[in-house]
């Protein structure tokens, strides 16, 4: 995190509570990622700034509205419907109609980082997430999954 001189928090966290910036998807370190996503959500309960606005968060029973967003940063909430597998790809599938609807692709070689961390796809199933990353148009719109720390449990 980078500081400004005698500020006590960090440039990214005060751009978070005054609602400016969203957390990346990117963020590696466990401890940074859980207070950058601690500020987000405080902006996000005060709807300071660009949460004043319901448009931020995709909902993932709207496809054409996440499909509309290729190629960009999207925070997306959703019930999982179904987690499938097929070859080394596990898909959390968000609606029924698989070619159509919102979905979430995980890599084999990620399952045991979302095991560590408490979240096994199967465990995933029937529950409200929320999940960010880059939108992606195969089939229907989609998120790779590159990290856990993509992937918030609601409720």
């Amino acid at each position: 995190m980078v500081t400004v001189a005698g500020a006590a928090l960090s440039v990214q966290v005060a751009l978070l509570a005054q609602g400016a910036a969203v957390v990346s998807s990117e963020v590696a370190d466990k401890d940074c990622a859980a207070t950058l996503l601690g500020a987000e959500a405080e902006a996000r309960r005060l709807r300071n700034g660009l949460w004043a606005s319901s448009y931020v968060i995709k909902n993932a029973e709207s496809p054409d509205d996440i499909l509309a967003g290729i190629g960009h940063f999207a925070i997306v909430e959703g019930k999982v419907v179904s987690v499938r597998q097929a070859g080394a790809t596990t898909y959390l599938n968000f609606g029924r109609n698989w070619t159509r609807g919102f979905a979430v692709t995980i890599a084999r070689r990620l399952l045991p980082a979302l095991e560590a961390a408490g979240m096994p796809p199967k465990s995933l199933e029937n529950r409200q997430i929320r999940v960010r990353g880059w939108v992606e148009g195969r089939i229907g719109p989609r998120i790779e999954l590159l990290r856990a720390g993509q992937i918030e449990r609601l409720n």
